[in-house]
């Protein structure tokens, strides 16, 4: 069965009260592949809580997201506060299987904003915070003699040194496939250097230049951090 043909029976058959359901992910984007399933948002305003659910559906893995107008604000800013807005990019791009044009239109306008609006701005403190980080975890990657150790180091920096960029230049972060596509996103060029340098350690155990990458680009935000830093003195 087609996506929007399975999906929409979904809403027929097990959600036929709600207000508003949309079809989102890679589906809605036209990026779908042999392992994508059906990411769903429905929003019903006579539920009290919210809840996720997986199924099997008319052939195709399903993912709901069930909320009512007051939990898909809520979850929105959660979202939003961690960095990676989830559920307002599953509205935002979502395909309108039911609601009325006003609702859904003010639910995709609310998601837009906040999407547009970017994350809150990281404090100074934060931003030295997160810079010691990087510096510290770099320096056991360079000790590191261990290959286990050193895989699992490199992982971590990958992380941070990806939240740490784009949160100071005010960019929502990925996780999974979204970790590069954001990255992209942002700096086409840094993206290829950031893959170039892991890569090349992953591949060769080199590390010469991965830490080149961390450094050079902790130099742009002001160098390593670790003179003076504190945290709750």
């Amino acid at each position: 069965m087609k996506p929007m043909e399975a999906a929409q029976s979904i809403i027929t058959s097990q959600f036929p009260n709600c207000d508003v359901a949309l079809l989102g992910g890679s589906v809605a984007r036209g990026e779908a592949t042999k392992t994508s399933d059906l990411d769903i948002v429905i929003v019903d305003q006579s539920l009290t809580s919210c809840y996720r659910e997986s199924f099997y559906s008319n052939g195709w893995p399903v993912e709901v997201f069930v909320h009512n107008f007051e939990t898909c604000k809520t979850f929105f800013k959660m979202d939003c506060d961690r960095g990676r807005p989830s559920l307002p990019q599953l509205v935002s791009e979502g395909i309108v299987l039911k609601g009325e044009n006003e609702i859904v239109e003010k639910l995709k306008r609310e998601a837009n904003d906040l999407l547009n609006k970017g994350p809150a701005k990281w404090t100074e403190e934060m931003m030295k915070q997160k810079r010691y980080f990087i510096t510290d975890t770099l320096d056991d990657f360079i000790g590191a003699s261990k290959r286990e150790e050193e895989l699992f180091i490199a992982n971590l920096l990958a992380d941070l040194l990806h939240e740490y960029v784009l949160r100071v230049n005010g960019k929502w972060l990925g996780n999974s496939k979204w970790f590069i596509r954001v990255l992209r996103r942002y700096d086409e060029q840094y993206a290829d250097q950031f893959v170039a340098a892991f890569d090349h350690f992953y591949t060769t155990g080199e590390k010469r230049k991965l830490i080149t990458f961390v450094e050079k680009t902790l130099e742009q935000y002001g160098g390593r951090m670790f003179e003076g830093f504190s945290i709750g003195k």
